[in-house]
């Protein structure tokens, strides 16, 4: 499996799909057009910042409000390699497997990891290490089966690669 490296946009608790991609956007499924929407009631400038492999970091419960899986695939879209929190809400959570945005809970690395630093993660060991300030952080592997998911970009390509 592969790793992600990456600038922090930092978050704080409780960062709801409402916030991710506003309904007033959800008449759109297309991936590229919700990323020029993704965070913009948060912080009207990530969509500016963000670059390719950059990662998300928040604290509790992030991808909390509705179900919506527009909410994940807005910020893979966007360019981010992987989200990490100390909690997510378990829909979000389910959802961004299911569309391969990788997604790691570690609550050390969510406290201590500044926005700006830059980060790499293992997905294979779940280490986080904070390349700025040289820290490390044991965050929560994969199982094998999601890292197959998310190798395969999502669980649909998952499904259909199996057979």
């Amino acid at each position: 499996m592969q790793a992600a490296k990456g600038s922090v946009h930092k978050f704080g608790d409780n960062v709801d799909t409402d916030v991710i991609i506003p309904a007033r956007y959800l008449n759109s499924s297309d991936p590229k057009e919700l990323a020029t929407h993704c965070m913009e009631d948060i912080d009207k400038e990530f969509v500016h910042n963000v670059k390719e492999g950059d990662i998300i970091v928040a604290t509790k419960n992030f991808g909390c409000g509705s179900s919506r899986e527009h909410a994940p695939i807005a910020i893979k879209a966007s360019g981010v390699s992987c989200v990490i929190a100390e909690t997510f809400a378990r829909i979000f959570y389910r959802n961004a497997i299911n569309i391969g945005l990788p997604i790691i809970e570690c609550k050390e690395a969510s406290e201590k990891i500044a926005a700006g630093d830059v980060v790499s993660v293992n997905f294979d060991t779940g280490v986080i290490t904070d390349e700025t300030t040289g820290e490390s952080f044991e965050g929560q592997a994969f199982p094998p089966f999601m890292q197959k998911i998310i190798d395969s970009e999502g669980l649909v390509n998952y499904i259909n690669n199996s057979n």
